[in-house]
């Protein structure tokens, strides 16, 4: 499923020198790329459950019937879903922890594929671009409110102003899909007001029930045993779908039992202690961004 892009200021550094002529040091400094190491998105997006945020904002986004078509139409979803999984989870990561020309660079392959790409509206039978503003600024809103409120659902404690903060600083990523800022909203009140006038347009379409089923009961990787694999898959896809609005879930024809909002947080809390309890590896393109703040303290 399409998901995200993002596009934003090039933070192009130049090449000044000083008054006596010796180089300026800052045009050497490492590129930290588009948010940086005192960003709030480098701090909620070092949190490994934020994978889950992905899968949550994916029921999210199969509820508009323009975006959930435009996905269904154009592409084979239950072919290769896992790798194309790891493209957009490796996409979110180039945006957040890359240097500016890698986000630019992996944001123009988005924006180059989606231009060729049309849809049909499964009631009117219009055929629409899947990259109009409309579409995208759904598609960035489900992203960035997924992964914010799933790491605060998680234990991550951030205040009103650095949640604000957070979605003030995505707005580059918006611009990278080619949005205009102007049109995305930049804190928590006008994300509210966001799904609060959008929610007419959205319903449980036939497109919507299989795009969710086969979130729930994707195949299994072989490497996974299916008893393994598949109730281990069951929990997680589970939780990130009782992580949906109460709205949400009642588009979906299920309960929106305040008990199951309680539930979800204290299963998702669990989850992040386990994670980090493990010996896992971060990825490369976080420890070179590691490497290149540490260049740049």
């Amino acid at each position: 499923m399409y998901m995200s892009a993002s596009v934003q200021n090039s933070g192009h550094r130049g090449t000044a020198t000083t008054p006596d002529h010796e180089p300026d040091c800052s045009a050497r400094a490492p590129d930290l790329g588009l948010f940086g190491p005192d960003s709030v998105s480098w701090r909620v997006h070092r949190e490994p459950i934020l994978w889950l945020a992905g899968l949550r904002a994916l029921y999210l986004q199969a509820l508009h019937p323009r975006a959930v078509a435009g996905v269904v139409q154009n592409s084979d979803f239950r072919r290769d879903c896992w790798t194309r999984l790891m493209r957009t989870a490796e996409y979110v990561t180039t945006v957040v922890y890359g240097t500016t020309d890698d986000a630019q660079r992996a944001a123009e392959r988005i924006r180059r594929i989606h231009d060729a790409l049309r849809a049909h509206d499964p009631e009117t039978g219009e055929e629409y671009r899947v990259d109009e503003p409309h579409l995208l600024r759904w598609v960035h809103v489900n992203e960035v409110e997924s992964f914010l409120s799933t790491a605060q659902r998680a234990g991550v404690r951030l205040s009103d102003d650095e949640v604000d903060r957070y979605y003030t600083e995505q707005l580059r990523a918006a611009e990278l899909v080619g949005l205009d800022p102007a049109i995305v909203p930049a804190s928590a009140a006008e994300v509210d007001e966001y799904y609060r006038t959008i929610r007419p347009e959205l319903a449980l379409t036939p497109a919507a029930r299989d795009v969710a089923l086969f979130l729930t009961v994707p195949p299994m990787p072989r490497k996974l045993s299916w008893t393994i694999g598949r109730p281990a898959w069951l929990t997680v896809a589970g939780t990130a779908f009782a992580l949906l609005p109460r709205w949400a879930r009642r588009l979906y024809r299920t309960p929106g039992f305040p008990t199951t909002d309680l539930s979800a947080t204290l299963t998702i809390r669990g989850m992040r202690g386990v994670i980090s309890a493990l010996p896992i590896r971060e990825g490369p393109i976080y420890r070179e961004a590691m490497r290149r703040a540490e260049l740049g303290a």
